[in-house]
């Protein structure tokens, strides 16, 4: 998923909250009367503007540098519910910026990061969602480079860690499956969102 789109969408979510009428077309049925959450809006903007920057580094080919702002992002500040609790929004933002951080990190051959990375962003999506989905997928997918790095130096090694990443993929396959099974079939359960009210992603945004 292209990260600009997602996030671009939740700020648009976020928005529908709002009592006055707006530039979506089909917004879900949130109350008239619940304001929308500056503090919220703040931070979705504030992600998209950190993974904008990281397409302008990777289009450089800079992918020493390219970490940087999504990892000023995940520090914070974040908002909380009752100063506890991540918003949910928060957390799926989280959780998508932690995935890319691990496909940046094991670009650069550094696996043990990304790995790190990969168990931070499964703290915030417990549930079997599309994030967990797309974290799993993310660890099959550094456990690849992994092995493909050990080749010619540990096969036996490369040949462990290719078969975790192979069952790391089918459980994000399984994810994926109980996401869509479980998807809801009446007509106004979908959300379109008018494609002129939001900017087209770079091509650099895609997960390598």
């Amino acid at each position: 998923m292209k990260r600009a789109l997602l996030i671009c969408c939740l700020l648009s979510l976020a928005a529908c909250k709002k009592s006055e009428p707006n530039s979506l077309t089909n917004c879900p049925a949130f109350d008239a009367g619940v304001p929308v959450d500056p503090i919220l809006l703040a931070f979705l903007s504030r992600a998209r503007s950190a993974h904008h920057l990281v397409d302008d580094l990777e289009a450089t080919g800079d992918l020493t540098t390219s970490a940087e702002p999504l990892e000023r992002l995940v520090a914070g500040p974040l908002p909380r519910v009752g100063s506890a609790e991540l918003a949910p929004e928060v957390r799926e933002v989280l959780a998508d910026t932690f995935a890319r951080l691990a496909d940046l990190h094991s670009r650069q051959g550094a696996f043990d990061r990304a790995l790190e990375d990969v168990q931070q962003g499964l703290s915030h999506a417990h549930e079997p969602n599309y994030f967990r989905g797309h974290l799993l997928e993310t660890e099959g997918l550094v456990e690849e480079r992994h092995a493909k790095a050990l080749e010619t130096s540990d096969k036996a090694a490369a040949a462990a860690i290719r078969k975790r990443a192979i069952e790391l993929l089918e459980q994000a396959m399984a994810v994926q499956s109980g996401v869509i099974e479980r998807a809801p079939s009446a007509p106004n359960s979908k959300v379109t969102i008018d494609a002129s009210s939001v900017d087209a992603p770079t091509p650099a945004a895609s997960t390598r």
